[in-house]
């Protein structure tokens, strides 16, 4: 009887650990936003090249060093950086649903002062970029916005 007490007792405080622990679970699931300042250089003749460095930092308190790359083509054209740029993610669990490859429609203009504004998708995450800078350019264009992780 006492083996039978015992095994009931140890079942029923597994289940209340297992029931515990179901809404840390549920919390780090969570979507959370992130945000990312950046600065890139580049050039677009047709082509469009531009790579640079940022930081993204999460509501959740996560956080990291990114190096960006941006590879594309359109009817774009221009020399051009972007210092101050920022981005915002959404749909995002932790931050290490930001790394990888976007699919990016976007449009730029400048001379002198130049601006840039892109929305991108990656599955189920989204980003919004905005920044201005110097350089001169102009155009339209379909890119690949790659983030990594700043090893």
């Amino acid at each position: 009887m006492i083996k039978r007490i015992t095994g009931l007792a140890a079942l029923v405080l597994a289940s209340a650990g297992a029931f515990a622990a179901q809404p840390a679970h549920a919390e780090s699931e969570a979507a959370t936003k992130c945000h990312m300042t950046f600065s890139t250089t580049g050039w677009a003749a047709i082509y469009k090249k531009a790579d640079g460095r940022g930081h993204v930092r999460c509501d959740n308190g996560q956080s990291a060093d990114v190096i960006i790359h941006v590879r594309g083509g359109g009817l774009t054209a221009g020399k051009f950086s972007i210092e101050g740029g920022k981005g915002e993610f959404t749909n995002v669990k932790g931050i290490h649903e930001i790394y990888g490859e976007y699919a990016s429609g976007g449009a730029n203009a400048g001379v002198v002062k130049s601006a840039e504004s892109a929305a991108m998708t990656k599955g189920e995450v989204s980003l919004a970029v905005t920044g201005t800078g110097r350089g001169f350019n102009l155009g339209v264009d379909l890119s690949k916005f790659e983030i990594e992780k700043l090893k």
